[in-house]
C-alpha cells in the first residue's frame, strides 16, 4: 500500500506540470502575448482614421503600435520577474518551516485563476495597464506555486529517479499545453477573412475573432484546465505534516533565508550553478515569453498560424523531454542543459538573422515567393526550422536544471534551496524583457530587440561549464 501511495503521490505530482503549462503555452507565448503585441494595442477608432489618411500612414501606425506593444509585454514581463525574485527565496524559507505546501499553492492557486479569467476583457484598444496587471498577477501566482511544488520533490523521488520523472512531468506539461492550444487553433480561432475555423466551422461558444475573442478566451480556458488538472496533486500526493504557528514560521524562516543564502556562499559549486541558471535562465524565459509575439510582429502572422507554430514547437517539445528524461538517467544532468543552452542558442541566433527574403543576416537569400498558404515564404519555413531546435529544447534545459538542484540537496533543505532556485531563475528575469523592450523601443526593430537573449544564453553556458555535478561536489571534481 505504501508503494501505491507513493506512485499515486508522485502521479499527482506530476500532474501539476500539466495543470500549469498552459498558462504559458496560450497565455504567455502563442495567442493572448502575440494578441496583446499586434491586435490588442491596435485602437479599431485610430486605425479607422488612419484609413482615410492613406495606406503610408496605416502602416506607420500598424508598426509604431506593435513596437509599443512588444515594449509594453516586455516591462509586464519583467515587473513580474522582479516581484518573483524578490520573494521567491522568503517564500521557500517560510514554506519549510511551515510545513504543509498545499495551503500556499491553493492560496496562489486562487490568484492565478481569478487573474486569467479577467483576461477575457482584453478588447482591442482597452487600455493596457490593467490588462498587464492581470497578466502580471497570474505570472506571478504560477511562479510562486511552482516553488512550493518543486520543493516536494525530494521527498517524493530518489536522487536516481529525480531527473527520469522531472523530465516526463515537463513532457506532461507540452501535451497538456498542446491539448489546449489545439483546442484554441481548432476550435476558437477563425480567420481574419471568413470568421470561420481551421475545419470550416464557426468558432464554438459564439467566439467572436473580429474582437479578439479567440485570444482573450485563453485566459479563462488556462484558467479552467488548471482547477481541474491540479486536484491530482491535492488528492493524491502526499505533503509534510510538520507545522509551527504563522508568526513564528514568519520569523524562523527569514533568518533560515539568511543563513541560507550565508551558506549557499560556501558551497561553491551550488553558488556558480545558481548564478549561471540565473542568466541563462534569463534569456530562456524571454525567448518563451517574446518569441511568438516577434513571429507576429515579423511575419504578420494570424493567430492560427501561431497556434500552428505552437502546436509544431510542442510536439517536439514532448519527444524532446522523454529523450532527455533517458539521457538525463544516463549521463547526467549538466551534459542535458549543456546540450539544451547550445541548441537554443542556435536557434535564437536563426530567428533573429531571418527577415521576409533571407536568413543567417542575409548570407543566405530565400526569395520573397508567397505561395499564399500557412508558412507561405521561404523565410518563415526556415523561422519554422529554428523554432524546432527552440522546442526539442526548452523542455529538457528547465526539468534538468530542476533535477541538477535536486540531486544537490538534501530533503530538508529542499524549500529553502529551491526559493534560491527560483531567484536565480527570476533574480535578473526582469533584465532580459527589459533590455529586449528597450533596444526594440530605442531602435524600432523587434528583431534587434531579440537579440539580446543571445547574450544571456551564452553567458549562462560559459559559467555552467566550470560548474561540478551534482552541484555540492568540490569545484576540482567536475
Amino acid at each position: 500500500m505504501a508503494n501505491r501511495t507513493l506512485t499515486r503521490g508522485v502521479w499527482g505530482w506530476m500532474f501539476f506540470d500539466w495543470a500549469a503549462q498552459p498558462f504559458f503555452t496560450v497565455v504567455t507565448t502563442f495567442i493572448f502575448g502575440p494578441y496583446l503585441v499586434s491586435i490588442l494595442v491596435i485602437d479599431p477608432t485610430l486605425l479607422n482614421a488612419a484609413h482615410e489618411m492613406g495606406q503610408e500612414v496605416v502602416s506607420g501606425y500598424i508598426l509604431e503600435r506593435k513596437v509599443a506593444g512588444q515594449a509594453a509585454w516586455g516591462y509586464a514581463i519583467a515587473a513580474a520577474g522582479f516581484v518573483i525574485a524578490i520573494l521567491s527565496p522568503v517564500l521557500g524559507s517560510i514554506a519549510d518551516q511551515s510545513g504543509p505546501k498545499k495551503p500556499w499553492i491553493a492560496f496562489f492557486a486562487l490568484i492565478k485563476i481569478v487573474s486569467l479569467s479577467l483576461l477575457w476583457f482584453a478588447e482591442p484598444g482597452s487600455p493596457l495597464v490593467p490588462i498587464l496587471i492581470c497578466y502580471s498577477l497570474a505570472a506571478i501566482a504560477a511562479e510562486f506555486s511552482i516553488v512550493f511544488n518543486d520543493s516536494m520533490m525530494p521527498r517524493l523521488v530518489s536522487k536516481a529517479a529525480i531527473g527520469k520523472v522531472s523530465n516526463i512531468a515537463w513532457g506532461m506539461g507540452y501535451l497538456g499545453g498542446m491539448i489546449v492550444l489545439i483546442f484554441v487553433v481548432l476550435f476558437l480561432s477563425g480567420s481574419p477573412e471568413t470568421g470561420k475555423t481551421m475545419l470550416g466551422g464557426d468558432p464554438l461558444f459564439g467566439i467572436d475573432p473580429s474582437r479578439g475573442e479567440d485570444a482573450r478566451a485563453t485566459g479563462p480556458i488556462s484558467a479552467l484546465w488548471y482547477l481541474i488538472f491540479i486536484l491530482p496533486m491535492f488528492l493524491f500526493t502526499p505533503d509534510t505534516s510538520k507545522a509551527m504557528p504563522a508568526g513564528q514560521a514568519i520569523r524562523t524562516g527569514l533568518s533560515e533565508l539568511r543563513s541560507t543564502i550565508t551558506e549557499a556562499r560556501q558551497r561553491i559549486g551550488i553558488l556558480r550553478f545558481l548564478v549561471a541558471r540565473m542568466i541563462y535562465q534569463d534569456g530562456v524565459n524571454a525567448l518563451l515569453a517574446l518569441g511568438g509575439a516577434f513571429a507576429a510582429v515579423m511575419f504578420g502572422w494570424s493567430i492560427t498560424e501561431i497556434g500552428i507554430y505552437g502546436i509544431i514547437l510542442n510536439v517536439v517539445a514532448i519527444f524532446g523531454s522523454l529523450a532527455a528524461s533517458r539521457i538525463d538517467t544516463a549521463i547526467g544532468s549538466k551534459a542535458v542543459v549543456l546540450i539544451a543552452l547550445v541548441l537554443l542558442s542556435i536557434a535564437t541566433i536563426g530567428i533573429v538573422s531571418t527577415e521576409p527574403g533571407y536568413t543567417l543576416f542575409g548570407a543566405l537569400s530565400l526569395g520573397v515567393d508567397d505561395n499564399a498558404g500557412i508558412f507561405g515564404t521561404a523565410a518563415e519555413k526556415a523561422y519554422i526550422g529554428f523554432g524546432l531546435l527552440i522546442g526539442l529544447a526548452f523542455g529538457p534545459v528547465q526539468a534538468s536544471s530542476r533535477s541538477y538542484l535536486a540531486r544537490s540537496v538534501s530533503a530538508d533543505e529542499a524549500g529553502r534551496y529551491f526559493g534560491l532556485y527560483a531567484l536565480s531563475g527570476r533574480a535578473t528575469s526582469f533584465l532580459a524583457p527589459f533590455l529586449v523592450a528597450t533596444v526594440t523601443a530605442a531602435s524600432g526593430s523587434p528583431r534587434l530587440g531579440m537579440a539580446v537573449i543571445i547574450l544571456f544564453l551564452a553567458g549562462g553556458l560559459a559559467i555552467l561549464l566550470g560548474t561540478p555535478y551534482p552541484a555540492d561536489r568540490q569545484s576540482d571534481e567536475a
